[in-house]
This record gives structure tokens, C-alpha cells and sequence, in this order.
């Protein structure tokens, strides 16, 4: 693996992290709002459905550069 690559995985995965934490943190927020001011369960619906969609995101880079940095299997 390259320096290079080595860089960009670093950060990608920087970026996963912050994903993944900016997600939870609106996530949790949403549901508070959505309980403190009263607002229709279909929001709530909505605030899920962008979560997963974050933690889907995250979850596939993550096994992107994981089945990069995987060694190649034995031949023969």
C-alpha cells in the first residue's frame, strides 16, 4: 500500500467518523425536538430514515477501504 492510498484512507475514514457522530448527534436531536414541540410521527419517520441512511453510508465505505487493505488470498 502507498502513502498515497494510506492518506486517502485516513481520511476517508476521518470522514466516516464524522458522519457517523454528526448523524447520531441529529439523529438524537431531531427525536428530542420531535417530542419537546409536539411535531407528527411522520417526522420522526423521516429523522430514522436520514439516520439509517448515514449509518448505511458509513457502513460501506468502511468495508470499502477494510476490503482494500484486505491481503489477497492464496493462489494455487
Amino acid at each position: 500500500m502507498t502513502d498515497d492510498r494510506a492518506a486517502r484512507d485516513a481520511r476517508q475514514l476521518r470522514l466516516v467518523s464524522l458522519v457517523m457522530v454528526g448523524t447520531a448527534v441529529l439523529w438524537l436531536g431531531a427525536n428530542w425536538a420531535g417530542r419537546r414541540f409536539g411535531w407528527p410521527a411522520e417526522y420522526a419517520f423521516l429523522a430514522d430514515l436520514a439516520a439509517m441512511g448515514g449509518f448505511v453510508w458509513s457502513l460501506l465505505v468502511t468495508w470499502r477501504i477494510w476490503r482494500r487493505k484486505a491481503p489477497a488470498g492464496k493462489k494455487g
